[in-house]
């Protein structure tokens, strides 16, 4: 085809909408974004076609599809804060009811969480990302509407380890998207939001409390039958109908669109123009970007030479749609992203064994601390989880601030709220009452909301579009194998110790400073 030909998508805008020769990189409110990476760290074709989109998607701008994307993808984080956060709100009810060690229920959780990160993290950047976008809520939905009706523990873990197949694959996936989609000026609203994490911490503790502390077998009771203990079971039930609400938001009401990154990259240029102009009138615009103008720097995938005028054949993401094998190398190609791979994979591995083994069993903790200071009831417990809940709610908006402050900037916000949170897992070893406990315990959850925060936002940032999937999969992977040796560790220690939460606040600490180690700073940076 010649490139003087106009395309049929760009007949829709007229011949002299296509741009012929080398194109012009540096768009009108593009010049001041400069690019992650340095020269030679990308395919140059896939490069160049990747500034092209985000020139175009600057020139559009923010608008009303990101903001709805911003909401729709929040539900992902919804979602993994919630459902991880049961095992541990449901845990001294059921083990009144089935009679079985607490952390073999996190163990399963963490090990359908653990599947549901390998397989749709690496998944998306061979299928896409719509259909895992969509799919993961429906999962969780079903399984944890289901887990509500189990009759002994088997069947529960059986389910909620089904139920994290589809909740794992939600933070890998989502975040994926969402960057896909946003302006270069606006991608700290990846780290606003886990607001939605914040919410869904708020809200599962609020629905806990009723249910749980109204409808549950009494602390130490000698018996504990279903009829006496369906606290746990009226919360899972509410929580997997709410999830299959979303879901339907997601699937019936939210136009979602292909990635435009991932379709360059699998050589379909007239696609990824195509979600350009929808995006560009769903916001009301349009916009001037062509397929010939994605055309005349080369070509990705087979069979496609002779398709422009001096356009160049590049076998980049064929295979590597069909060999996930080839997006992980893309991940360490370089020294550099190597070192940065790793690092990321070495900080979720980390964090993701302290929080893990601190999260998982922290109403526990209240509850047998509460014991110890001769105020355990079950409202105490869950009260003071519905308090911690809510001081994460403003530690997300200080976090998107915290980001863009020059100097600081992503990797120092993660080292010092990493630190913080270390600090304060420390001090709560020192309390001497239920409420200095619940104090420590806020300061604790008012960082590591912070951290959390950063954390999901700086990794997808860093990986390039075409391998983002892969590299959410592999860093998601990495904090849910720690995930599955955490409750492990806990079967070994003594909960009534503060061994756990030593480990958890050594290990936070440690991670604060392999985050200044990042040799990557997405602040005022364009995600590639």
């Amino acid at each position: 085809m010649s490139t003087s030909k106009p395309n049929s998508i760009d007949s829709e805008y007229g011949a002299d909408a296509a741009v012929h020769g080398v194109p012009t990189l540096n768009r009108e409110n593009t010049t001041h974004v400069e690019n992650l990476y340095e020269e030679g760290t990308l395919d140059p074709v896939y490069e160049a076609k990747t500034r092209m989109l985000n020139a175009a998607i600057m020139d559009i701008g923010m608008g009303k599809y990101q903001y709805l994307l911003f909401v729709v993808a929040g539900f992902g984080w919804f979602a993994d804060s919630v459902w991880p956060l049961i095992t541990g709100l449901i845990l001294a009810p059921v083990i009144a009811e089935f009679h079985f060690s607490g952390p073999f229920l996190s163990l399963a959780a963490n090990v359908g969480l653990l599947v549901g990160a390998v397989f749709w993290g690496l998944g998306c950047d061979i299928w896409g990302r719509r259909w895992s976008f969509n799919i993961t809520l429906l999962i969780a939905g079903v399984f944890g509407l289901a887990a509500g009706g189990s009759p002994n523990f088997v069947t529960l873990a059986s389910l909620v380890a089904a139920l994290g197949t589809g909740v794992g694959g939600n933070m890998p996936v989502d975040s994926a998207v969402f960057l896909d989609f946003v302006p270069a000026s606006h991608q700290y609203l990846l780290t606003v939001m886990s607001v939605f994490w914040s919410l869904g911490q708020l809200l599962v503790s609020l629905l806990a409390w009723p249910f749980i502390a109204n409808f549950s077998c009494a602390l130490n009771a000698p018996t504990c039958s279903r009829s006496e203990n369906m606290g746990w079971r009226y919360l899972l039930f509410t929580l997997g109908a709410m999830t299959l609400v979303l879901w339907a938001v997601r699937f019936f009401v939210f136009e979602l669109l292909e990635s435009p990154r991932f379709l360059v990259g699998v050589g379909k240029d007239e696609e990824a123009v195509q979600v350009i102009r929808r995006i560009a009138e769903i916001n009301g615009g349009k916009t001037d970007l062509t397929v010939e103008e994605l055309r005349s720097v080369g070509v990705m995938g087979k069979g496609k030479k002779g398709e422009g005028e001096g356009a160049t054949s590049r076998n980049l993401l064929t295979e590597t749609s069909a060999y996930t094998a080839e997006h992980v190398k893309a991940l360490f190609a370089t020294k550099k992203m190597a070192w940065s791979t790793s690092l990321l994979i070495s900080l979720w591995g980390i964090i993701g064994l302290a929080s893990t083994l601190y999260n998982s069993f922290l109403p526990y903790l209240l509850a047998s601390r509460g014991a110890k200071f001769g105020d355990a009831t079950l409202n105490i417990t869950y009260r003071n989880q519905v308090i911690l809940s809510l001081i994460g709610v403003p530690a997300a908006f200080l976090a998107g601030w915290a980001v863009e402050v020059p100097v600081i900037g992503r990797k120092g916000t993660l080292a010092i709220s990493s630190g913080l949170t270390g600090v304060f897992l420390f001090a709560s070893t020192t309390a001497r009452s239920s409420n200095a406990l619940l104090g420590w315990n806020c300061g604790y959850v008012f960082n590591s909301n912070i951290m959390y925060g950063v954390l999901y936002a700086i990794s997808p940032e860093i990986f390039p579009a075409k391998d983002r999937g892969t590299g959410n999969g592999l860093v998601s992977t990495a904090t849910r194998v720690f995930g599955v040796i955490a409750p492990i560790i806990a079967l070994y220690a003594d909960l009534t110790t503060a061994v756990p939460v030593y480990i958890a606040g050594a290990l936070v600490i440690m991670a604060g400073g392999v985050a200044l180690l990042l040799p990557y700073e997405p602040r005022g940076k364009a995600s590639m």
